[in-house]
């Protein structure tokens, strides 16, 4: 038996002395027992706990007295102590609960001093007093008695240690009311009462104590209404007792006070914001706001400082107020606010900020003057009067400057972001890219683009739109959404306040009363607190002391738009009509009534005031007033324009404003009546006949003319039917529009412009009748005229005729060409009178006969196929037998290319004759037939080369190769056995004479070859190079370097290969350019053999190329000696074939970008060309000598070189000059000389046809015009050539010299001047000393042409020399061929053309109609520099005349073209800055009008391909590279789809170079992209996207400019406007939209995201995302595309995907609510997982934002957002719409939440996140905010989470 026993029995004895007595005889032996006996042992607990549950109150008593003792001297475990006092209480009697919480309350007093203060317990549970409490009701009473007692024992450790301890029983207090009984409330009012008592007992000690009650306040429940009384009541407390300490501080003197004052106000605050929860009861606020008025009325008694935290305070009543509906609580706040701003007034120091909280009142307590309540008006009124001061200060602060706060926000309440949007815009640039905002959601709008590249506009001006659509929304009867009614219902106050306060900004004042304006226009209840506001600030603006007067006008403006209500129109009208007593101010009776009419405008009621007004006696009255009548006459202009019915009512005063004397009320009274006339309301003719007799004279009166043009314009409707009347009209239209005025003055210009924009409304006929000669004279008006808008008004004029004359056009009927001036009469009858004798003679004149004979037999036709074909074949054949012998080519490489060119007319017209021959054969087709008739050809011109003698098969070999330059790319077999013939004869080293015509040959044929061939011709090429550097003969060297010249040319242009899918288009391109590379080093090391002094610039030249495979042998050749001088002077044609190789690889050399080398070649054939000098002289240096022997090459080359350069404009007019001297004194020079050597005959005939064809070049460019003594010189120059005894070859030079500068192009085959005139084009005359244009066009040259030319006939005719008279039939067949040929190079095109280019079904033009006029203007235009202004001006007018023509007149539209082109390129610096006409636009017209006339004439659709070759693109200016790719959709319609294939690859090679855009900046960059990405957009809406074979290529140029797109802000890119890249975004999304959808979603295919990527990866990631984003809200993508990419965006660096969430919330805009709200639950649990929460978070806020009511007020910021969470959740989640998702949404966000306290607890003791998902550590700094920002929300939406969750949701320490 256990020593306990026998007490324990005595315990059970009746009396209770003796019980106790034994108690405490139970619990000394259990301080003195041993272990085994002691308390914790089993017979003490025993004893113990049959001790606590006795029955007996003396046992019960004593024992919970002495086992207290035991703890208190720890004997008891304090945890054992607690454990059994509670298991006590929980089993007892209820008549012993209050001993038992006394012993716990004792218990946990030694607990916490034992503990120093900081016992903490692991939940809220198991906090001691809150298992008490949980106890039983029972238990309440002295609980509260114990924790008093807890608080005054152990304060003495610190009153905040305590407060903390009792934090979590405070909050469990409370927090348990929803989910108990009614006595639970009333426990914890009782508790909160004694607490506050206890802060009245101990003031110094009662701060904590404050601090903790306001805490719980937060979760007080008050949403009915035993709750909200159970808040006031508890409020009510709190303040008393606060009222009580701040005295008692303030008497004390105490350092508390001011931490006193401002625990006042984080009371107000807490209660306030708790009063404006959208979870409230809707309870009266009245109690509340007079309680915590108490609160600061008893710190002003006390004569305490104001705080400017009170600020808070005044912005809380401000939100109150707004929502506040009842008249007392309206007198309540504002009695509240009148206190604060008076003492705030008697605290008011010199720092005061002008941008005070108490503004935002303003509007609110204007709406409360219209309160019938005199008490709220007056208390209002005293409110106004205080607030006018720091109004008007507003307009005295020049700028202030407001430091920008770092780190993160308090959380936001309502009145803090009206604020903090209040200084965002009054301080910050309203266009900044920090300025935007929500709205910019809801300015969205629709789906379309145009919303897209919205630019930032202010705050106000999206408000404006945004109540637009929402007006026009409900006017259309259509659905709004729910923050929409919310808006309009609840935010209109919200957003009046702050609209009144901005009324007072310098610049965003106006847009503010125009958001005043549609405010009322959404909200009728607003009308008359609107119009009591413009009394108000009108009232303001009228100040003295206020400098901006000039907003009372808008200010007015405004009250013509509340009108808009029925109800208002009284009020507007009683307010108006006061103005307008004849006694009134005359200023404000002006005014007065244009607000009348404007609010008429409005609504249609107040027509009879207006009409009143309006009277026409009243311009009678006022006559003497001019202000008042033309206040008047404005007024009856408006009502006619807008509603002519009404019009006719007020037709008197419109005819009172006719009959003034005042031109100004005039020309008003015509607007009124053409307004009338044009709504047919009134007859025009009628009206004239009763006015015209009042017309003042308008001819110094440009207003009445602007105004009487406009009227004059409607008579062209019955012009027919008044002809007398209509004839007066139209002669002051005429007078008005003609006659001379003053440049400078716009009126004038404004008034003649309108009056050509009337004469365009009558009928030509008409005008034609009734003007004489109106067309001429109109046309010389257009020529002279220099005012941009004249001109325009013109353009229209003229095209009105244009068109009338292409209506009513005559069918002219095409007549046969005849003859027009002696030279083509004798090159028509040149081949019947040099063959006479038939084709007899034809080897006599090999030449001629190869350019002038058909050959085919005359019975051809009568004969069958079979026949005919042998017969033909056999002519043809023979011809070729009997010619080739007889042309000597005597080792001249320009003679073989003179042969070469005959040949290719000989083998054209044997092709045709064969192919003809085989028409009977229906089944063949055109291409079949060619291919069969050349391979015949072939074959027979192989055979007779085996036996031909060498002069014989040189031609033949030319011949063959003739052939394959005939034959089109297609013939692939033919041109392949062709070119390996030729390769055969190319290695034969031991027949020169085969070598070096193969050569030639092999080059052109290489120059045709199909895109597929490439193998072919590169083993062309590599066999020319192989031979050129391993031959020993010179000629065969020259000969291999013209045929490299020819094969270079199609390098770089093939867009496609075929044959070979290994070899790709990048490989391909590669090795053509390093096969160039090698082209131009070889050449360039054979010619630095030649001229050692040029070597340095040659192999610089080599340097411009990539190295290849074979420069190791180059390299090695560079090293050969130097050739001897007189070996090179006898094959001097040798040399010259190498120099001509070099000058033919410009082209190419151009399209790989090096502009460099192209200009390093051209300097280098000039300055070969020799010094004059250098041919007297017989002494100098073996360099000298040696570099005279490239001269002859030089002067052939150079006029490739020239028209090359030209056409590219790389070269200007004064090297043309020199150049043309430089022949002229060669040639001279050489003549003096007269030596006998084959240089000086080779340089020579060279000199001359290089001459010639550069004056050929120069002046069929028609764009610089050459001194006619300097043609004249060089024409007598190549007279003396080939008619005074020299050599043959000098006589050739002449001859040809005469020819070439005629347009004959002899010897070449690089196109010299491909834009070639007819004979009858237009001819131009810069002055009478100088020559435009070509010369056979020129009559004036005739006369001194046509000599020359007979002259060459009679030599041709009969001549002594047979030698020079075969040249001279040879130099005339070249030209006849030139002028007569209509064939194109490829004979299997069934297109012809005429001479200038146009396709042959000519258009004939009456020389008086205005397209021929016009044309032959620009044809014939001189282009002086002087007066460039007008002249460019004038050009781009014609041209646009043109454009819209619907056919042009057959000139040579290609050289008018690039002559408009290259005139404005040169007096482009002469423009002045401020010119009209900016600079380009001429250059862009003519760009237009080739896009237009281009498949007419076939010189523009060239014109077009050169300047979209990318290597002249790439040199054009910034705005025509633009206007080209914004016009890729006209082009894909004039190219072919190989051409277009290479177009689309170029721009993409242009676009992903890193050198295209060195010159350009980023602007500029995206300026040219945009305009790419507008041209392609055009160019699928014309594509049919599943057939064209380029879709491919445009889809890699769009994936280009896909990857310049600008990046989200996670790529930062700097210097580029904001502007043009959202234009750029919008562009590229419009033209993704319509592309391939398959594709589409292909490339925007996001597969993987990893953040390890770099900083393009990721960048292309985003915007891949971003643009999914964008097509969705476009309606091109499916919501479920960006629903795929939900895990992705949320997991991703905030930062960096800022503007991608941005983006996706402006799709999600027009979804279906249902579909936000999925949205919205999933986002918040993928917060739950994401490695970045604060992603999520920031989506979270973005999109609910959005949604929620005060989405109008919100700021688009990555921590702002956040700061708002709370607020817009809880707003947004009160949404009964949104309720339905409220409970599953929050337990998701407190998963969330939980997370992150984790997360931020880890972080905080050094630990790492211990979740199985973990966050990111780079965001660790943001730790203690996301968890303050979700605590916040969570507490706010509280309610949705069980009591568990919330329990733990008070329990979180947050800092």
């Amino acid at each position: 038996m256990d020593p306990y026993t026998p007490l324990l029995e005595r315990t059970r004895v009746p009396q209770p002395s003796l019980q106790k007595f034994a108690v405490i005889s139970i619990f000394s032996k259990l301080r003195s027992a041993p272990t085994h006996l002691g308390p914790d042992s089993g017979p003490g607990r025993d004893a113990i706990l049959q001790c606590l549950h006795s029955s007996s109150p003396a046992v019960v008593d004593q024992s919970v007295r002495e086992f207290c003792r035991l703890v208190a001297d720890s004997i008891i475990d304090l945890s054992f102590g607690l454990v059994e006092l509670q298991s006590a209480l929980e089993g007892s009697d209820p008549k012993f609960v209050p001993l038992f919480v006394k012993g716990l309350g004792f218990v946990v007093r030694v607990g916490f001093v034992r503990c120093n203060g900081s016992w903490k317990f692991g939940s809220i549970e198991n906090h001691p007093f809150v298992k008490v409490l949980s106890s039983g009701i029972e238990v309440h009473s002295e609980l509260v008695q114990q924790v008093l007692l807890f608080m005054t024992q152990t304060k003495q450790l610190g009153m905040v240690q305590v407060c903390e301890f009792l934090k979590p029983f405070f909050n469990f207090s409370i927090l348990r009311i929803p989910f108990s009984d009614s006595l639970s409330a009333l426990f914890a009012r009782q508790l909160v009462t004694s607490v506050s008592s206890i802060c009245c007992s101990f003031p110094s000690d009662a701060m904590p104590l404050f601090k903790l009650l306001i805490g719980c306040l937060k979760y007080f429940p008050h949403r009915n209404s035993e709750g909200h009384k159970s808040f006031i009541y508890v409020v009510e407390c709190i303040v008393d007792a606060y009222i009580v300490v701040l005295r008692h501080l303030v008497a004390q003197g105490s350092q508390l006070v001011s931490e006193a004052q401002m625990c006042g106000v984080e009371l107000l605050e807490t209660v306030f914001s708790l009063c404006m929860s959208p979870f409230k009861h809707s309870g009266g606020i009245e109690p509340i706001v007079e309680i915590l008025k108490h609160a600061l009325v008893a710190q002003h008694d006390l004569s305490l400082q104001y705080k400017p935290e009170i600020s808070s305070v005044i912005l809380c009543l401000f939100s109150i107020l707004i929502e506040s509906e009842l008249e007392h609580e309206h007198l309540c706040i504002l009695k509240f606010l009148s206190f604060l701003l008076n003492w705030k007034s008697e605290n008011a120091s010199g720092a005061t900020c002008y941008l005070s909280e108490e503004l935002l009142f303003i509007f609110p307590i204007i709406n409360l003057m219209s309160s019938p309540s005199k008490s709220v008006k007056g208390a209002a009124t005293d409110l106004l009067v205080m607030l006018e001061k720091p109004l008007v200060k507003l307009l005295a602060v020049t700028k202030i400057e407001v430091a920008t706060k770092r780190g993160y926000f308090p959380i936001s309440r309502p009145e803090s972001i009206v604020f903090r949007l209040l200084r965002k815009l009054w301080f910050e640039d309203h266009n900044s890219q920090s300025g935007s905002f929500f709205l910019s959601f809801a300015c969205i709008g629709g789906s379309g683009i145009n919303q897209m590249d919205n630019e930032l506009r202010p705050w106000t001006s999206q408000l404006k739109e945004y109540l637009g659509c929402i007006f026009n929304w409900k006017k259309n009867s259509r659905t709004t959404s729910g923050s929409q009614e919310a808006f309009s219902s609840e935010m209109s106050l919200l957003l009046c306040a702050t609209a009144s306060v901005l009324v007072m900004h310098p610049s965003l004042g106006n847009s503010a009363v125009d958001a005043f304006a549609a405010i009322g226009l959404l909200d009728s209840k607003l009308g008359v607190s609107l119009l009591l506001s413009i009394l108000f600030y009108c009232n303001i603006f009228t100040r003295k002391d206020v400098m901006y007067q000039n907003m009372l006008p808008k200010l007015l403006g405004l009250l013509p738009s509340l009108a808009s209500h029925s109800a208002m129109i009284p009020l507007v009208v009683q307010t108006i009509l006061p103005m307008l007593h004849k006694d009134a101010n005359l200023v404000l009776y002006a005014t007065a009534t244009r607000l009348l009419c404007q609010t008429w405008e409005n609504n249609d009621r107040t027509f009879g005031s207006l009409q009143g007004v309006l009277n026409p006696k009243g311009f009678t009255e006022f006559m003497s007033e001019r202000n008042i009548c033309l206040s008047m006459a404005a007024s009856v202009r408006d009502v006619c324009r807008k509603h002519p019915d009404r019009g006719v009512d007020l037709v008197l005063s419109v005819s009172a404003c006719i009959e003034s004397r005042d031109p100004i009320i005039q020309a008003l009274g015509f607007q009124s009546l053409a307004h009338l006339c044009e709504a047919d309301v009134i007859d025009f003719y009628t009206a004239w006949d009763v006015i015209a007799k009042h017309v003042l004279d308008y001819s110094l009166l440009p207003n009445l003319a602007h105004s009487l043009c406009l009227l004059l314009r409607w008579g062209a409707m019955d012009a027919e039917a008044y002809p007398e009347t209509s004839r007066t009209v139209l002669k002051i239209l005429w007078c008005a529009g003609t006659t001379v005025r003053p440049a400078h003055d716009a009126q004038w210009a404004k008034a003649r412009a309108s009056a050509f924009e009337a004469l365009t409304q009558y009928d030509v006929s008409f005008i034609g009748k009734n003007i004489s000669d109106f067309k001429q004279k109109s046309l010389e008006l257009l020529f002279s005229e220099t005012n941009q808008d004249v001109l325009q008004a013109v353009e229209g004029f003229q095209v009105k005729i244009i068109t009338h004359e292409h209506i009513t056009r005559r069918r002219f009927v095409k007549e046969k060409k005849i003859p027009g001036s002696k030279i083509e009469k004798l090159l028509e009858v040149f081949p019947q009178v040099i063959f006479s004798s038939g084709k007899s003679n034809a080897g006599e004149l090999p030449g001629a006969a190869l350019l002038c004979i058909a050959f085919s037999p005359k019975d051809l036709n009568k004969q069958g196929a079979s026949r005919g074909l042998q017969d033909v074949h056999a002519e043809y054949e023979n011809a070729l037998v009997d010619i080739a012998p007889s042309l000597q080519l005597s080792r001249n490489i320009f003679v073989a290319l003179l042969s070469l060119q005959s040949w290719k007319s000989f083998i054209r017209r044997w092709i045709r004759a064969n192919v003809l021959s085989l028409n009977a054969k229906v089944t063949t087709i055109v291409l079949d037939k060619t291919s069969k008739a050349a391979n015949n050809i072939l074959k027979s011109m192989i055979r007779i080369t085996e036996d031909s003698v060498p002069s014989s098969a040189e031609n033949i070999a030319l011949a063959i190769g003739a052939l394959g330059a005939v034959l089109p790319p297609s013939a692939h077999t033919i041109k392949s056995t062709a070119s390996k013939f030729l390769l055969g004869w190319l290695f034969q080293h031991e027949h020169e004479h085969r070598q070096w015509s193969a050569a030639i040959s092999l080059g052109l044929i290489s120059r045709s070859l199909h895109v597929t061939d490439h193998k072919q011709k590169f083993q062309n090429i590599n066999g020319l190079l192989e031979v050129l550097c391993g031959s020993r003969s010179i000629l065969v060297r020259g000969a291999c370097g013209v045929g490299l010249g020819f094969s270079c040319q199609d390098l770089l242009t093939r867009g496609e290969f075929a044959d070979d899918s290994n070899l790709d288009r990048e490989t391909y391109k590669t090795q053509e350019m390093e096969l160039l590379g090698r082209i131009v080093k070889v050449l360039s090391m054979r010619i630095c053999q030649l001229a050692p002094s040029s070597s340095g610039i040659l192999e610089n030249l080599s340097d411009h190329f990539p190295v290849g495979s074979y420069d190791v042998d180059i390299d090695i050749s560079f090293k050969l000696p130097h050739e001897n001088f007189i070996d090179l002077e006898d094959d001097i044609w040798g040399v010259a074939g190498l120099v001509l190789g070099l000058a033919s690889s410009i082209g190419v050399v151009y399209r790989t970008g090096a502009y460099d080398a192209v200009l390093k070649i051209k300097d280098l054939i000039i300055s070969w060309i020799p010094n004059v000098n250098s041919l007297v002289q017989d002494s100098g240096s073996y360099y000298e000598r040696s570099e005279i022997v490239l001269s002859v090459g030089s002067c052939l080359a150079l006029p490739v070189v020239v028209a090359f350069c030209r056409k590219v404009e790389l070269m200007d007019d004064t090297e043309l000059d020199h150049l043309v001297i430089g022949y002229r004194e060669l040639i001279s020079e050489l003549l003096l000389v007269n030596k006998s050597g084959n240089l000086y005959k080779s340089l020579l005939l060279a000199s001359c046809v290089g001459a010639g064809s550069l004056l050929a070049c120069i002046l069929s460019e028609g764009v610089q015009s050459i001194k006619v003594d300097h043609v004249k010189c060089l024409l007598q120059l190549f007279k003396k050539c080939y008619s005074s005894p020299y050599p043959p070859i000098i006589n050739l030079g002449g001859v040809l010299g005469v020819v070439n500068a005629l347009g004959a192009d002899a010897g070449f085959f690089v196109n010299v001047h491909p834009s070639t005139s007819s004979i009858h084009a237009g001819y131009a005359q810069k002055e009478h000393s100088y020559i435009l244009g070509p010369i056979l066009s020129n009559p004036l040259f005739e006369q001194h042409v046509t000599p020359l030319m007979q002259e060459i006939f009679l030599m041709a005719q009969n001549s002594n020399d047979h030698q020079l008279q075969q040249y001279a039939a040879w130099a005339m067949s070249f030209l006849r061929h030139h002028i007569w040929s209509k064939e194109l190079l490829n004979i299997d095109s069934n297109i012809q053309t005429d001479a200038s280019g146009s396709k042959i079904a000519p258009h004939s033009f009456p020389e008086d109609s205005i397209v021929m006029k016009l044309s032959s203007w620009l044809n014939c235009r001189n282009f002086s520099v002087t007066d460039t202004t007008a002249h460019v001006e004038t050009v781009s007018t014609v041209l646009r005349c043109l454009l819209r023509a619907p056919r042009l007149p057959t000139l040579d539209w290609g050289v008018i073209i690039r002559r408009c082109m290259r005139y404005e390129a040169k007096v482009a610096n002469s423009l002045p800055p401020g010119a009209a006409c900016k600079r380009g636009t001429l250059r862009e017209e003519c760009v237009q009008f080739s896009l237009v006339h281009a498949k007419q004439f076939d010189p523009l659709l060239t014109f077009l391909d050169e300047l979209s070759d990318i290597s002249r693109f790439g040199k054009l200016e910034l705005n025509l590279q633009a206007y080209l790719l914004f016009h890729l959709g006209d082009l894909i319609k004039l190219f072919s789809d190989s051409r277009l294939e290479k177009l689309f690859d170029d721009i993409a090679d242009y676009f992903s170079s890193f050198t295209s855009f060195e010159v350009y900046n980023p602007d500029q960059k995206s300026f040219l992209r945009i305009s790419c990405w507008k041209g392609l957009y055009q160019c699928l809406e014309e594509a049919s996207l599943d057939s064209l074979e380029y879709i491919p290529n445009m889809e890699k140029c769009m994936e280009v400019l896909f990857t310049l797109l600008p990046a989200p802000q996670s790529v930062s890119v700097v210097g580029v406007n904001q502007k043009d890249f959202a234009q750029e975004w919008s562009n590229a999304v419009r033209c993704l939209g319509t592309a391939r959808r398959g594709w589409l979603l292909d490339f925007l295919q996001v597969s993987h995201m990893d953040q390890a990527q770099d900083d393009f990866q990721l960048s292309d990631v985003l915007k891949k995302i971003q643009a999914k984003a964008k097509l969705v809200r476009v309606g091109s993508f499916q919501l479920t595309e960006l629903g795929k990419l939900k895990a992705y965006i949320l997991n991703f660096e905030p930062l960096g995907v800022w503007h991608v969430l941005v983006e996706v919330v402006s799709a999600l805009q027009h979804a279906d609510e249902i579909v936000k709200r999925q949205w919205l639950v999933d986002i918040v649990e993928i917060s739950c997982v994401s490695r970045y929460p604060s992603t999520a978070l920031q989506f979270l806020g973005l999109l609910a934002g959005s949604c929620c009511k005060y989405m109008p007020i919100l700021t688009q910021d990555h921590l702002t957002v956040l700061n708002d969470l709370p607020l817009i959740l809880s707003s947004l989640l009160s949404d009964p719409s949104w309720e339905v998702v409220a409970e599953l949404f929050v337990s998701y966000l407190w998963v969330s939440t939980e997370r992150i306290y984790n997360w931020a607890t880890s972080l905080a003791v050094g630990k790492s996140s211990p979740s199985s998902q973990p966050i990111q550590e780079s965001k660790k700094d943001m730790a203690a905010f996301l968890l303050q920002v979700m605590h916040s929300t969570c507490v706010c939406l509280k309610d949705y989470l069980p009591l568990e969750k919330q329990l733990k949701l008070c329990n979180m320490l947050v800092t």
